[in-house]
């Protein structure tokens, strides 16, 4: 190869190397290290997609019970492990669903089903001990939804405040976390 067609070539390589590394970085950034699930922001445009394009979806925000007890009690690698667990039960359920699961931070995980869900369903998935370093960990978790149907206007933002009021009442029932829906 000569130096002048080198000399083309090396800033097109060059170029061709940074998209690549900047395509990576962004396709990582949408997903969460700890559970692999997307995080907010490659949650959020999945999400609203789903909401432009199906009428009878359901949107789910989820919160571990007494997270922070469990940390505190067991560590931090239990905590991590039971949220990792988590996660992988509510992309397992979202799958057989077609539905998309994220993480927003924390505790809290966020989810939209195309149709309305079998949410007794993902409540016996995710309400089970997790087994970790000898010990089985209880993992209860509260659910709320909103069927973007029942919105005056269908958006992810309201959706996602209903959802996050229906998953305070749960938390505030009695015995076994449920689930509850919650109309505007």
């Amino acid at each position: 190869m000569d130096t002048q067609a080198l000399a083309l070539a090396l800033p097109l390589i060059g170029w061709a190397s940074h998209t690549a590394l900047l395509t990576h970085r962004l396709a990582t950034a949408r997903r969460d290290p700890l559970t692999g699930l997307r995080t907010r922001a490659g949650w959020t445009a999945l999400a609203e997609r789903v909401i432009r394009r199906h009428s009878d979806a359901v949107v789910l925000l989820l919160d571990l019970d007494d997270f922070k007890n469990l940390n505190d009690s067991h560590g931090h690698a239990a905590g991590d492990f039971a949220l990792a667990v988590t996660a992988e039960r509510l992309a397992n359920w979202c799958g057989r669903h077609h539905g998309i699961a994220g993480r927003l931070g924390g505790d809290e995980f966020v989810a939209i089903a195309r149709q309305a869900p079998d949410l007794e369903s993902l409540q016996r998935a995710l309400n089970q001990p997790v087994a970790h370093a000898g010990r089985r960990l209880p993992v209860s978790v509260s659910v709320g939804s909103c069927h973007v149907k029942d919105l005056p206007v269908r958006n992810l933002s309201d959706a996602l405040a209903t959802a996050d009021c229906a998953m305070y009442a749960a938390k505030g029932t009695a015995g076994r976390r449920g689930t509850r829906t919650l109309h505007r």
